[in-house]
């Protein structure tokens, strides 16, 4: 979200940018130094929607945001420029950076993707049954509004991540269009400035794409500050693009083909040495990756000799099959493991999908968001690829799951068995593996106390509870920032209230939140104003992006050297997406330990 009037306004209320000496921000809140005080127009900020409170007195000036305060800020130092101090930026896990930025994007766009692999799999039946001819136009109408939605998926995706990666969403569509254009999308021969270009297909990717528009973003960054505003309406947009197409064409795009390359290079030498079962598991293993990247085309000028040579395909057309199924076993387990009525629809209609052979729905929709069922197809492929391969089966056409009559070829009934054992190996082995795995947003939410819909949040530390409107903290006792308690603590280690991702942990460390796998967002934070200490008191033993379990110590902190400091050491702990759910009680007790519950969500 943008928060640039916002920022504009809380600058204009509190002096102006003369009047702001330095500016830090903590896990809620906006914290100045201000020239003069007086200047600032306290009603005027607290009438502002986007503002909680103001705590304003002789020795502070802060302003109350919640816990978007961090985007906040960014778009706050922007308006302010290099004039004052700025925080201490913390550090992201990068690989979980590009995996969210994928799941993000694809959330948006999943709808039209569930659609195409239903009408794939609807007009398969139709097909197989004699319904409708697939020479027949009603057949090829429909089959066109299926085609283009995976066609066009780079499309789809330049829009979806162009916000999130600060991309104009417009010129990065103009982008995807441009890639999928007559003239560039697998055309041979292509050179640019007499570089010669590999021919590429562009469409049914979304690699190529999303690594164009996170150029785009920082190419419109470099520009919006060298090109006078004068002539920026006219000009940045065409350098933007006429920047972003080569390096894609040079770069971005090759990449995949790079990818298949390699790989290829890896199939050729295991076929010689160690034989063409181990090739068929790794592919059948694999390709859901090589889909993601899109690089799966790699395999064709192989597979296409195989059958002009030999008559058939030992390798990459029975890795494909199996591969399929696996996907589809791996969506089979989640649809029986999930206890929500949407997640099943979803896991439901792609496993539909990918049993018609059409796996893109399910990969780009449940596999990149969840992740777990890549390690699933994994299990299951491999299994179900070491089988056919060491069976010796061999593909004579380009047939999937709903045509395995194919694998019969020239009257060979032990090819045609063993293909559907393969099958089956791959359904079972790759469902049983995701039940498993589980479902990482919903496993605990299913596991504890699922018929009573509640769920326990365990005291953060030992020590005398406080009730959250007795804390010493507008803020916090408003429960504008959510509903939670509080403790007088009487050790001095932080423990993990619950199981989950550290998703903030603030370069002071006196403060954490956390997100559970079934979504709740806790928020502790360890005294009142200590974030002026500086770390002082404070050792963290997670970091970032780490996940910990019930009962691991986090941070420990010197609650003796904190109060002869002059601060309160209150520990406080709020769920900061309380109106997500019915109701947050706190515990009736008056003492915690550690193994006790201090909060119960009420789901429903």
């Amino acid at each position: 979200m943008n928060y640039k009037n916002l920022c504009e306004k809380i600058i204009y209320l509190v002096g102006g940018k003369d009047n702001i000496q330095n500016v830090v921000h903590c896990v809620t809140r906006l914290r100045f130094t201000l020239t003069d005080q007086s200047l600032a127009d306290i009603d005027k900020i607290l009438e502002l929607k986007e503002v909680i409170d103001v705590i304003a007195n002789e020795a502070v000036f802060q302003i109350v945001i919640g816990p978007q305060v961090m985007d906040v800020y960014k778009d706050f130092m922007k308006l302010l420029g290099d004039g004052v101090s700025q925080d201490v930026t913390v550090k992201k896990n990068i690989w979980r950076s590009v995996l969210d930025l994928m799941s993000e994007s694809m959330s948006p766009i999943l709808q039209p993707l569930m659609a195409a692999g239903m009408l794939a799999g609807v007009l398969s039946i139709l097909s197989l049954t004699g319904i409708i001819s697939a020479e027949s136009s009603t057949y090829m109408i429909i089959d066109s509004l299926r085609n283009a939605i995976f066609y066009f998926l780079p499309v789809f995706m330049a829009m979806s991540c162009a916000k999130k990666l600060n991309a104009n969403p417009y010129l990065a569509v103009a982008l995807a269009v441009t890639l999928l254009s007559t003239g560039i999308n697998g055309v041979e021969g292509l050179n640019f400035f007499g570089i010669a270009l590999p021919t590429i297909t562009y469409s049914n990717s979304f690699f190529p794409i999303i690594l164009a528009v996170w150029l785009m973003g920082n190419v419109d960054k470099v520009l919006s500050r060298i090109i006078p505003n004068t002539i920026t309406y006219f000009f940045k947009p065409v350098l933007t693009l006429l920047i972003c197409l080569p390096v894609t064409l040079l770069l971005f795009g090759p990449m995949g083909t790079w990818l298949g390359d390699g790989i290829n290079l890896i199939c050729q030498f295991l076929m010689s040495t160690v034989g063409n079962w181990i090739v068929v598991a790794l592919y059948a293993a694999l390709q859901p990756f090589l889909i993601m990247f899109g690089a799966a085309n790699f395999v064709m000028p192989v597979l296409m000799n195989f059958l002009t040579t030999q008559g058939y395909d030992p390798i990459f057309l029975v890795g494909s099959l199996i591969s399929d199924a696996a996907v589809g076993g791996a969506l089979l387990g989640y649809f029986l493991r999930s206890k929500n009525s949407q997640q099943k629809q979803l896991f439901g209609t792609t496993a539909f999908s990918a049993f018609m052979n059409i796996t893109e729905p399910g990969i780009y929709g449940v596999f990149v968001k969840f992740r777990r069922p890549f390690f699933a197809v994994m299990i299951g492929g491999g299994l179900g690829g070491m089988f056919a391969g060491l069976m010796g089966v061999k593909g004579y056409s380009f047939a999937g799951l709903v045509s395995l009559t194919a694998w019969i070829g020239d009257g060979d009934y032990r090819n045609f068995y063993c293909a559907i054992i393969a099958v089956v190996i791959a359904i079972i082995g790759a469902g049983i593996a995701s039940y498993f795995l589980g479902i990482p947003d919903t496993d605990e939410e299913n596991s504890v106390q699922n018929k009573k819909r509640n769920l326990e949040i365990h005291a953060p530390v030992e020590g005398k509870v406080i009730s959250l409107t007795d804390v010493e903290d507008k803020a916090f006792a408003s429960e504008a920032l959510g509903k939670g308690i509080a403790f007088m603590p009487e050790e001095d280690i932080i423990y993990a209230p619950v199981s989950g991702e550290v998703v903030t942990l603030f370069p002071t460390q006196h403060a954490i939140g956390l997100k559970t796998d079934y979504g709740i967002e806790v928020l502790i934070h360890i005294g009142i104003d200590t974030v002026e200490l500086n770390g002082k008191y404070f050792k963290s033993f997670i970091k970032q992006g780490d996940h910990v379990h019930i009962g691991q110590e986090m941070i420990h902190f010197d609650r003796e050297a904190i109060s002869k400091e002059g601060f309160d050491n209150t520990v406080i702990m709020v769920i900061t997406n309380s109106h997500d759910y019915l109701d947050i009680v706190p515990t009736n007790e008056n003492q915690l330990s550690l193994n006790q519950s201090c909060l119960t969500v009420v789901l429903s």
